[in-house]
């Protein structure tokens, strides 16, 4: 990625070109799927990392764009902590693989410190996600899943004027009031972008005991599916808390499994949604 600071950044190019180079990386793209959440601390990376995960392992060829400038967390939840972004002999960004099936982007692998802040206004990072689009070599991809920061603001816009047409929006809540009231301002921000909702996942939905397996509403439940209900848009299912699921997330895991046999119930609903997405993707 060229530093915006640098003053030996090669001669910018025409629009015309950037927009023709943006279309032929998006063309080889069959699906493109926006993961957004009104609010932080809803898990919507975790929900974006394991959906992309379950894709993958449904044999499909996967991007993962994490445009989180200011809070990368992609990298720590698949374990690839220390990776660093390196140029094809095209001098194209080639995206770091978390498996064969499965390839990453995020700003997190530029960091020489993980603790470093990233202090840009709109313009630098509208600059860098065009370059995690237009300069990465994604290749031929059945799916590019975008976790996006929290809010309606300059990232998520960002992404979706440079895609024109992601194939629709995942929007991530949890049950309570605070949350879902937060949640509309997205379902109002794909309405005014035109872009498609496939659908809303309540994440958090109470809470299952390791030990005796009940289920306990911590921050009660049903919000994210009355929402859906009234606006009219799809409802996908809602995801328990489980301790296994933050225990996978520090140790660089999806939760995500597609075995059936042991599945928890955070996994059996997942893997439903998982379905619902595939389904709602290829309507």
């Amino acid at each position: 990625m060229n530093d915006p600071k640098s003053s030996q950044n090669p001669p910018a190019q025409s629009k015309e070109d950037e927009q023709k180079e943006i279309k032929e990386t998006l063309g080889r793209i069959r699906n493109k799927i926006v993961v957004l959440s009104g609010k932080g601390g809803v898990g919507k990376s975790t929900v974006a990392v394991n959906l992309a995960a379950a894709l993958a392992a449904e044999t499909s060829r996967v991007g993962l764009l994490d445009v989180d400038i200011h809070g990368p967390s992609v990298p720590m939840l698949l374990g690839l902590q220390g990776k660093r972004l390196e140029a094809s002999v095209t001098g194209k960004l080639l995206p770091v693989e978390y498996s064969p099936r499965l390839k990453v982007i995020s700003i997190g692998f530029l960091l020489e410190d993980k603790n470093s802040a990233i202090i840009w206004r709109g313009p630098l990072k509208y600059g860098v996600i065009k370059q995690f689009i237009k300069d990465v070599t994604w290749g031929d991809l059945d799916y590019l899943v975008v976790d996006s920061p929290p809010g309606t603001g300059d990232e998520p816009l960002s992404v979706c004027q440079l895609i024109e047409k992601p194939d629709g929006a995942i929007i991530v809540t949890t049950p309570q009031d605070v949350a879902v009231l937060d949640v509309r301002k997205s379902v109002n921000f794909c309405v005014q972008l035109g872009m498609p909702i496939l659908g809303v996942i309540e994440n958090m939905s109470g809470f299952v005991c390791p030990h005796c397996g009940k289920e306990t509403p911590l921050f009660k439940t049903g919000g994210g599916k009355a929402m859906a209900e009234e606006l009219g848009i799809p409802f996908l299912g809602s995801v328990p808390i489980e301790p296994a699921i933050a225990e996978n997330a520090d140790a660089g895991v999806p939760f995500y499994s597609s075995a059936a046999e042991n599945a928890t119930p955070a996994q059996k609903s997942f893997t439903a949604i998982v379905k619902k997405i595939i389904e709602g993707v290829n309507r």
